[in-house]
């Protein structure tokens, strides 16, 4: 029996710390309910390090609430994690999204469909290579590999050949923090090591050899093949990031792997999935950057800028040999459902932020960009402690000898009025597209300047 003397429990007294609804929140209170309540991405409960609070963005600067490093304002050289390719309050993604709340914000995907994800899909399948035809919209990156990987698994099932359950991909990779995606970042030194005894057990080939312009090595090409080949009669699908991958370590290969995963997976009978989350939109310097190969997955997934880095959404596109295989089988649906698929707000400001993009020579913003980060970081490359600098389209990366020192290389961009966000032996940027040439030399600098104390 419960001990009369105890008082139940029960909600808290609504005067118990509870800010004032009516006013904004004085920053020192905000970090102290931040530390209290608030878990970060990638970080501890509570956090050892205090985040900069932003109190508002425009164009490509976060305006902070409180001065850091004599600091009120910084230049964003990460677009949100690559998402925010147009800046922060662009006026044509603003009216969209305005625009859309007069009409509706949500409503659910499951027997209704609406304009803005039907003009969406639409779109999509319009600007990605043939012959994908079919786009699952789902609420984020990691959810749409999920997907992906479902599509994958469960055409092989329909089939009949359900032995043909596991995916191939390389090492250095990443692909997001939910289970499928687990399973196919790196396995060691990955930051998902920790669960890799319960993962579901994928084939590993070795990490492409790096350089985006480097002649292709025939020997790993033939390993990869070999690979491919032995492991066919169970491999559902090979799973990789075209040309970049990302927070597996920022590196970037040649396009020729490419192909000849497209021709080992066309010989073997496997299907080929790139996810495009973070290479999407012109990032690379092609739109997609499986155009570097002049190839086309049986999958592909993209997120974080199909939205401008307004909502979150992200999409599997597939081709129609790979729907109608799912169709055919004895479970004709893909049992996957998001409750927000869909969400009508999201999908009209990807329509817009696709057109804002298409709209203008993003292209030739990106080539300068590119040209700005290879001239602003060519200094990093003297440093003492540096192993390497490379840039590809708009993004520049500066490699350490050695672990980062994130404190100390946040404190050091930030004091450069520049906000970064290194991690593992790296200091990275991917500006804006918007970003201006003077800016574009203010993030370079601040790049080198971490890189030095970091």
């Amino acid at each position: 029996m419960p001990d009369p003397h105890v008082p139940a429990a029960g909600p808290r007294s609504p005067a118990a710390g509870r800010p004032d609804p009516g006013l904004p929140l004085d920053p020192g209170v905000l970090l102290d309910l931040d530390r209290e309540h608030v878990w970060h991405p990638y970080g501890p409960m509570p956090s050892r390090q205090q985040p900069l609070v932003v109190a508002s963005a425009s164009g490509v600067r976060l305006r902070l609430a409180a001065p850091a490093e004599g600091r009120d304002e910084l230049v964003d050289g990460m677009s949100s994690w690559w998402s925010a390719i147009h800046g922060y309050r662009h006026p044509t993604l603003d009216e969209a999204a305005r625009a859309q709340l007069d009409r509706m914000s949500h409503v659910m995907f499951g027997g209704l469909t609406h304009e803005p994800a039907v003009r969406l899909a639409a779109r999509l399948v319009e600007i990605t290579p043939e012959p994908l035809r079919h786009v699952f919209l789902a609420d984020s990156g990691s959810v749409s590999v999920e997907v992906a990987v479902k599509m994958c698994l469960q055409y092989w099932r329909s089939l009949g050949r359900p032995g043909k359950h596991r995916l191939l991909t390389w090492r250095g990779g990443y692909h997001g923090d939910t289970w499928q995606p687990m399973s196919v970042c790196d396995p060691e030194g990955g930051m998902h090591e920790l669960w890799s005894g319960v993962l579901p057990r994928q084939v590993f080939a070795d990490a492409p050899p790096p350089g985006f312009d480097a002649p292709p090595d025939a020997g790993y090409a033939r390993r990869l093949r070999d690979l491919i080949g032995e492991h066919a009669h169970e491999l559902a699908a090979v799973i990789v990031e075209p040309v970049v991958q990302g927070a597996g370590g920022m590196t970037f290969h040649s396009p020729e792997y490419l192909r000849v995963l497209r021709e080992a997976c066309d010989e073997h009978d496997v299907l080929l999935v790139f996810d495009e989350i973070a290479t999407g939109f012109g990032r690379t310097g092609e739109l997609f950057a499986t155009g570097h190969a002049g190839v086309s997955p049986d999958v592909m997934c993209v997120g974080k800028a199909l939205t401008g880095g307004y909502l979150t959404m992200a999409a599997a596109l597939c081709t129609s040999r790979v729907a109608e295989g799912i169709s055919r089988g004895e479970v004709p649906v893909l049992a996957h459902g998001p409750t927000f698929m869909g969400n009508p707000l999201a999908a009209a400001v990807a329509c817009a932020s696709i057109d804002l993009l298409l709209g203008q020579d993003w292209a030739l913003e990106v080539k300068r960009i590119e040209s700005g980060l290879r001239e602003g970081l060519a200094e990093a490359a003297r440093l003492p402690g540096v192993r390497d600098v490379r840039v590809l389209g708009a993004i520049g990366v500066v490699q350490l000898d050695h672990p980062v020192d994130m404190a100390a290389a946040t404190r050091a961009a930030v004091r450069s009025g520049v906000w970064l966000r290194p991690f593992r032996d790296l200091v990275y940027t991917m500006p804006p597209y918007v970003t201006g040439d003077e800016d574009v030399a203010r993030i370079c600098a601040a790049v080198t300047e971490a890189a030095a104390q970091g």
